[in-house]
């Protein structure tokens, strides 16, 4: 039996789907007791959000005829009967797409317009926009229509070169690298910028997204694709010609957009089954797949374990027909078992941190609400104990102290509104730095800097000028939410102490990631400026969508920076209403209890009585609350792999350069 990546994800899934469970019991528990609302609510929410909305990002590219379809069918798709991707002879996949799965739409094809490169829109933005896009309907249980619709991806146009040249897939620096022209002078191009097929696979429905990137010309006039698509990938594929081995453009492709993050990449020496010689011994062929092996790893620079031979075509053939011997010798199930062996086990650990923290936040402030509700009916039974045998007059002593204990109590709401204008000025000050707005006028500048200079040559200084007034940013506002803290820090001992509050501030917001978020992107771009690009930057519409794409990626860093703060600071403030809240339902509790026993000085026992399981119940839901999120963490460790005892005992290689996942690794933690 094959520990297959697809095994492997479809155990990571139904461990995720298994703490979501646990999670909604945790949520339901609070909710019929009246303990999610404030900062713990808003923890479920985000931890919910983020079980069910997790993606693992594949991405598959190689230059054209390497098999690249063909491979993501053999993986992924061969329980299906079928080829999902086309996969001919010559060119096939002629732009980028994106499998995955969206529940709340139905399974369908978009294609976005090559011509929307001249708009200068970026993807990040188009995306957003439905008009922009074609739809096509996929009926999944019509295989005839399902393969001539997604054929569509395959269409080309035939432009002039001056069109060719405004959709990026002309360089008069680089002749060399353009397509041919036909016998009329004109250039083919793919009819589609994007596409995005939303298809019901039980393994896209359980978060996976496969990108699958076609050739060198396709990569380069996309700038989406080399600064965001590659790099937030969780692990990119890359495809090689077993027969050809890294030829020149291969080596572009790695050189220029993978290299960079090779301990992510996989590298495929696909089609080994054309190295089949009949004049040829098995050994002697063996020997060669070896040695291109060897070679392919020595060109790229990694170690041998990260270049796997084998054949998609024979694997596919092999899985739609139930050969397991077949399936053995196409060497695919090694390339599956070295993607879940170290891919998934890493997406977990980021999963498994996430649900380690918000149940211990979730617990702290469930716990904190509790214990501040049974310190308020200690004090009422201490209060009622005391009048054991008092008459009247002691009863209305009683009630006075009450009043003057909610009048004394009531003076902190003067301290509570000056807290809150000094907060809420300070935290507008800081989020101002985070604004959209205010990315938009730094990459303006920064625009402009590149303006002043020849030709753009100036490019790359211009843009590490942008990034390091943007670490300046962030810098001031984690500084600033230092000073927040403690300034919330003074106020919550003066209202602990004057006033009897229990506020905590709680751990303190993990703020490194965005700049190294930032960092992440900064690298990502300054490979790319180079004297090549500054060039085609003087080009006002591709200038206009490097603009348009930096603020969007840079958007995403700002404002999950802003939210986060806000969330964080939210959370700090919000625990102020509920115990002021609280505290005013026990004051008014205590009076009315007290007028019953002036009333009917019989009732004083019973009240008391009705405290005391009133406390008894809260001691069970603190109980309780710890056990479900005990039980929620004890599971996040449990290896979702353990019921397949076979797995442990695969010969894999050792990936001993490994090291964490490259792209927006930080974006889900943000997402929770």
């Amino acid at each position: 039996m094959t520990h297959s990546f697809a095994t492997s994800l479809d155990a990571l899934g139904g461990w995720r789907a298994a703490l979501g469970e646990r999670v909604d019991t945790l949520a339901k528990f609070l909710g019929e007791h009246d303990l999610a609302h404030g900062a713990a609510g808003e923890q479920l929410d985000s931890l919910r959000e983020r079980l069910g909305n997790e993606k693992l990002v594949v991405a598959f590219v190689a230059e054209f005829s390497r098999g690249k379809s063909e491979l993501i069918n053999a993986i992924f798709f061969a329980d299906t009967g079928r080829r999902i991707l086309p996969a001919t002879p010559g060119r096939t996949t002629m732009c980028p797409v994106e499998l995955g799965w969206r529940g709340d739409e139905p399974a369908s094809l978009m294609l976005l317009p090559i011509e929307t490169r001249l708009e200068g829109l970026a993807l990040g933005e188009l995306r957003a926009q439905p008009r922009a896009w074609r739809r096509l309907e996929l009926d999944v249980d019509d295989a005839e229509q399902l393969a001539r619709s997604l054929q569509e991806v395959t269409r080309t146009e035939w432009v002039t070169e001056e069109q060719a040249r405004a959709l990026g897939f002309w360089d008069d620096a680089h002749p060399d690298d353009n397509p041919p022209r036909d016998d009329a002078g004109k250039v083919e191009v793919p009819a589609w910028r994007h596409a995005l097929i939303n298809y019901p696979h039980p393994l896209l429905r359980q978060g996976l997204v496969v990108l699958d990137t076609p050739g060198l010309n396709a990569i380069g006039a996309e700038p989406e694709l080399t600064l965001s698509l590659l790099p937030s990938a969780h692990a990119t594929v890359f495809i090689l010609g077993a027969d050809t081995g890294v030829t020149k453009s291969d080596l572009a492709i790695w050189r220029d957009h993978l290299g960079a993050h090779a301990p992510t990449r996989f590298v495929v020496l696909n089609k080994i089954d054309t190295l089949e010689d009949p004049l040829a011994t098995v050994a002697q062929v063996e020997a060669q797949i070896v040695q291109q092996q060897k070679e392919t790893a020595r060109t790229l620079g990694i170690p041998m374990q990260r270049v796997f031979p084998l054949s998609a075509r024979a694997a596919l053939a092999a899985r739609v027909g139930g050969d397991a011997m077949a399936l053995n010798e196409s060497r695919l199930p090694i390339l599956e078992s070295a993607l879940g062996a170290q891919l998934l086990p890493q997406r977990r650990q980021v999963l498994e941190q996430v649900v380690q923290e918000s149940a211990q936040q979730i617990e702290s402030h469930v716990v904190r609400s509790i214990g501040d509700s049974r310190r308020q009916l200690a004090e009422q039974l201490l209060e009622l104990r005391g009048l054991r045998g008092k008459n009247s007059a002691k009863v209305r002593l009683m009630l006075k102290r009450v009043d003057a204990e909610t009048s004394e109590f009531e003076e902190c709401t003067t301290l509570l509104q000056a807290m809150r204008a000094v907060h809420g000025r300070m935290l507008k000050d800081m989020l101002t730095d985070l604004s959209s707005d205010r990315v938009r006028d730094e990459v303006a500048e920064m625009q402009a800097s590149m303006g002043a200079s020849i030709l753009n040559l100036g490019a790359k200084k211009a843009f590490l000028a942008l990034c390091e007034r943007l670490r300046a940013l962030l810098s001031a506002a984690q500084r600033r939410n230092g000073e927040i803290r403690e300034m919330l820090g003074a106020s919550f001992g003066r209202l602990n102490a004057e006033f009897g509050f229990s506020l905590a501030l709680g751990k303190p917001l993990d703020f490194d990631r965005f700049p190294s978020e930032l960092q992440l992107i900064e690298g990502n771009y300054v490979q790319y400026l180079g004297l090549t690009l500054a060039l085609r930057l003087a080009q006002p519409k591709f200038m206009e969508q490097f603009r348009r794409m930096l603020i969007s990626k840079l958007r995403v860093v700002f404002e999950n920076a802003s939210s986060e703060l806000e969330l964080w600071n939210k959370a700090v403030s919000a625990q102020v209403d509920s115990q002021l809240r609280e505290r005013r339902k026990a004051f008014k509790r205590r009076r009315e209890t007290l007028e019953k026993i002036q009333a009917a000085a019989g009732e004083l026992e019973l009240r008391l009585d009705e405290i005391e399981a009133q406390d008894q119940r809260l001691v069970q839901f603190q109980e309780r609350t710890s056990e479900l999120a005990e039980s929620l963490r004890e599971y996040a460790f449990a290896a979702p792999f353990a019921t397949d005892a076979e797995f442990d005992k695969l010969d894999l290689p050792l990936f001993d350069d490994a090291v964490p996942l490259s792209g927006n690794e930080e974006e889900m933690q943000r997402q929770a």
